[in-house]
């Protein structure tokens, strides 16, 4: 007879690895579905709608908040996603939908963070109250963006004190 330690002996170690795996599944499952899909309009800065699989999927940018539209730079921002992304290929990463529906994720264009870029062009900002659904490295990643846009005077950051959108949506209810 061995006196090796066998694993069969303690029922609680495989409670605690049942558990485990059950965690580390749910984490997985929990992370981000992906949708890949021809951008066929952009309503603004941050909103837009892909065309995948024959079904419509409307967008909302996870991370920023663009201006409005009747906002000032708020077409800007509407022209410069155009230009980016309208009738190409993307890729969203996602893993919610906001109130109205929409589809909130990172929108991937030929290996380039598209949300990211509308923050280093000075066409929106780090939506800091959203920014715990981000990964830490996109939200650090935004923040810095945000950060030298501001300082090189970027898009919107040429104003003096450009109005946050969340800040000129409360004044229109």
């Amino acid at each position: 007879m061995t006196t090796s330690t066998s694993y069969f002996r303690y029922p609680s170690f495989y409670c605690l690895l049942a558990i485990a795996l059950l965690n580390l599944g749910l984490t997985l499952n929990a992370n981000a579905d992906t949708i890949t899909g021809k951008v066929i309009h952009i309503a603004d800065g941050d909103s837009l709608t892909i065309m995948a699989n024959n079904t419509q999927h409307k967008v909302r940018l996870l991370g920023i908040d663009a201006p409005e539209r009747n906002q000032a730079y708020g077409k800007q921002a509407r022209v410069a996603l155009n230009r980016a992304i309208n009738g190409k290929n993307v890729t969203v990463d996602w893993n919610k939908r906001d109130d109205y529906g929409r589809i909130v994720g990172k929108v991937v264009y030929n290996g380039q963070d598209i949300n990211l870029q509308q923050i280093q062009k000075g066409m929106a900002w780090h939506y800091k109250y959203y920014e715990r659904e981000q990964e830490p490295e996109d939200r650090s990643r935004y923040a810095q963006a945000e950060y030298q846009a501001k300082r090189d005077k970027q898009g919107l950051w040429q104003d003096a004190s450009p109005v946050p959108p969340w800040q000129y949506r409360r004044t229109k209810r």
